[in-house]
């Protein structure tokens, strides 16, 4: 039998996911690299089972109200899923949503908004995080829900589907 991996991740309110979106896509098309739904995620490649996903993502989002974060900087990195990305604070909510479904890694805990994924020239990186900063740092992103996501480091980026959802508390 074979062991679905699956991911959490909290999930921008419709305007700003289709704004972020938006920007995937673009970046996407630029460099030839995959498009996927923008998130940021609060817990990656577990193999708990989605039942009890469930129920730990309904008790975390029961916990925190909607929100909206600013961007604090829009950087890269050599990391593959970390390429380029929009950073956040750790901010009271975010730290609330981390400890409560992955408490183990939240001393690494980098909230962060994944805009490309993989290697590109890096001239043309830098020329394009430096244009993406200009329109996102400062701008307050909506978080509405949190997703249970089929998704990993070993599932092709293009099967990834949100299996499951669980909205925020409303503000």
């Amino acid at each position: 039998m074979t062991v679905r991996i699956h991911s959490l991740w909290l999930m921008p309110a419709p305007a700003d996911e289709a704004m972020l979106a938006g920007i995937v896509g673009d970046l996407s098309s630029r460099f030839g690299t995959p498009l996927f739904a923008p998130h940021l995620t609060l817990q990656g490649d577990t193999e708990t089972p989605p039942e009890r996903l469930e129920q730990a993502i309904t008790a975390a989002a029961g916990a925190v109200e909607t929100f909206a974060e600013p961007v604090s900087v829009v950087e890269g990195s050599d990391a593959y899923f970390r390429s380029f990305y929009a950073r956040f604070a750790v901010s009271p909510a975010l730290a609330t949503l981390k400890q409560g479904l992955d408490p183990e890694s939240f001393a690494s805990f980098m909230p962060h908004v994944s805009l490309l994924y993989g290697p590109v020239e890096v001239a043309a990186k830098a020329a394009a995080i430096a244009e993406i900063d200009a329109r996102l740092a400062g701008r307050p992103i909506r978080f509405d829900r949190i997703g249970i996501v089929t998704s990993g480091q070993d599932v092709p980026i293009a099967d990834w589907r949100v299996v499951a959802s669980v909205a925020l508390r409303s503000a």
